[in-house]
């Protein structure tokens, strides 16, 4: 008589749909992912922020010779400052040799985290002005900055991979871990990295808070700062030359900077966790052996072998101009044209006025879904051509508030620039690299160079404005010529050489996997993988057999007791 009582217990649910829960099931799927791309974009703009918005008022408080005089006496802190700008624009020079290597070593999530970390420990050092603080913190940063920003690109890619996995999860290549057909995760890497770069733009509206609500009431009104500047805009050279020694009209009290800096240190705590808790693995801890497993030999060669890739080769010069684009209109647009003109109180508009245009504008590389995707990127290039040569005729008049709207609207204008430029990009990168064995390698290579170029414009700051500017205009022109040149090879259909990455060669016992045989043998690089991008992954069992593949409802549900390994 229990029988069919225990048959109710223990037997089927008659209403248990498989396919309903299955599509349930990676609807959540597809949320986390949303959530995590959210996360690395929050949490990068808040890191960027914190960052540009500590370092520019630190380098007002120490311009101000009254300041330093009151505060620190004979410290020589214009000399620090100066060690702390090379080692920040230096240290990037050398991280092609070490980013791909600990990319590899921590894992795409943790190295984000630990980069991001190396900001916060760079705020914390604010708190006690010293030379032993400051520089060897600078240091640090210069050492975080490539392996921060070429993780954020690798992340934002994989995730719109990911999410393409997870809608398409009945298609046969997605059940069956086969490559994608080409193209196919294109709309998903458009909208995502529209996405990141929407909110890594506002990091320079969030860099002027402490100007906006702090230094601004310290500082003196133009007539004042800017006394004896006698030419702006085009006319000048270097620096903001004729500039007030004094810039601060009363000294701000320790207690007041401890606050603003406590809570810069919070922001970059925030970050910190966003990036810790909410941020998911961009891979299976299966598939983080299996990177790692090549040897890192090869990993160490496999960046410079991908700059073989005349697709990479040609796009350098575009890579180099992003890198000019950004420090410029940061530092000779907004002093030499903006503070010379409507002074040192205006200067966190101009930037935010930036910011908020190119976040917005962001949202314009979404037209790749409808337009060839050429047009974003040649769209901005113009914008800028259109700009460079009308600053290269403009010289606006020292103390003239009259010309501030002006200034916004080239600003503005700037921003829409920098936003396609930016994200246009990423974008190409990831649409022409989609296995995800190179993405690493190749936003490696990307923020390399881009590192490289912000370097040179930290070297010419003291060059006539003019000569700036032509160069800017002439790189510009260099590196449109140079992406049409790789479109019309593509269209072609000219071969390019792409480097063989080695399939993992390991040994399962138990739980750890051991080297079968050197893995730092170089790949053969003879073969063309046009329509792959790569080379097929081997996974060996114990008795040296491939594994089956499993159906991806399956696998994704031995995803979940490793979703945040790193």
């Amino acid at each position: 008589p229990g029988s069919p009582q225990l048959d109710d217990f223990v037997g089927a649910n008659p209403d248990y749909n498989e396919e309903e829960e299955e599509r349930k099931y990676f609807r959540r799927k597809r949320l986390a992912v949303i959530k995590n791309v959210l996360a690395a974009s929050l949490g990068g703009m808040l890191t960027y922020g914190v960052y540009l918005g500590l370092l520019q008022m630190q380098l007002i408080l120490h311009y101000d010779e009254t300041y330093r005089e009151v505060k620190y006496s004979n410290m020589g802190l214009q000399d620090i400052d100066s060690k702390m700008l090379m080692g920040i624009n230096v240290t990037p020079i050398v991280a092609l040799l070490y980013t791909p290597v600990l990319i590899r070593f921590f894992g795409t999530k943790w190295t984000m985290f630990l980069a991001v970390g190396i900001y916060a420990l760079f705020v914390s050092t604010n708190y006690w002005e010293r030379y032993y603080t400051l520089v060897p913190s600078a240091v640090a940063i210069g050492v975080a900055i490539v392996p921060l920003w070429a993780s954020m690109g690798n992340y934002v890619t994989r995730m719109a991979q990911k999410y393409y996995e997870y809608t398409n999860y009945k298609e046969d290549h997605v059940q069956e871990q086969q490559r994608a057909p080409r193209g196919a995760y294109n709309t998903y890497i458009i909208a995502f990295q529209s996405l990141f770069y929407g909110c890594f733009h506002l990091s320079f509206v969030c860099a002027q808070m402490p100007m906006l609500f702090f230094l601004n009431s310290y500082l003196y009104d133009l007539n004042h700062t800017l006394c004896n500047v006698k030419n702006c805009g085009t006319l000048s050279k270097g620096m903001l030359p004729g500039f007030n020694a004094t810039v601060l009209q009363s000294l701000p009290r320790s207690i007041n900077l401890i606050i603003v800096e406590s809570v810069l240190m919070g922001t970059a705590f925030l970050s910190m966790l966003m990036v810790l808790i909410l941020c998911g693995s961009a891979y299976r801890p299966t598939e983080e052996i299996d990177l790692r497993s090549i040897g890192w030999g090869n990993i160490f060669q496999l960046p410079f072998k991908h700059m073989r890739d005349y697709r990479l080769r040609h796009l350098f010069p575009f890579f180099i101009y992003s890198g000019f684009e950004v420090l410029f209109v940061c530092t000779g647009f907004s002093l030499n044209y903006g503070v010379c003109a409507i002074g040192l109180e205006k200067l966190a508009y101009i930037i935010m006025a930036y910011g908020f245009s190119a976040a917005a504008c962001s949202s314009l590389a979404l037209s790749m879904l409808r337009l060839p995707r050429q047009a974003p990127l040649l769209a901005g290039a113009a914008a800028h051509a259109i700009l460079l040569i009308g600053l290269f005729c403009w010289a606006p008049q020292p103390r003239d508030l009259d010309q501030a709207p002006l200034l916004y609207l080239v600003a503005a204008l700037w921003g829409l620039g920098s936003a396609l430029n930016k994200t246009s990009l990423s974008t190409l990168l990831g649409m022409l690299y989609q296995d995800k064995e190179r993405q690493d390698f190749v936003f490696t290579i990307y923020h390399w160079w881009q590192a490289l170029a912000i370097f040179v414009v930290y070297l010419w700051s003291g060059l006539p404005m003019k000569a700036k500017l032509s160069i800017m205009l002439l790189t510009l022109v260099a590196s449109v010529l140079s992406y049409l040149w790789m479109e019309h090879k593509l269209v072609r259909h000219v071969l390019y050489r792409v480097p063989k990455i080695p399939k993992p060669r390991h040994k399962v016992r138990g739980y750890r996997y051991l080297e079968a045989e050197n893995s730092d043998e170089t790949g053969s690089e003879g073969e063309s993988e046009q329509d792959s991008d790569g080379s097929q992954e081997e996974q060996a069992g114990p008795g040296g057999q491939r594994h089956k593949q499993k159906c991806a409802y399956e696998q994704a549900l031995g995803e979940e007791d490793g979703e945040n390994v790193g």
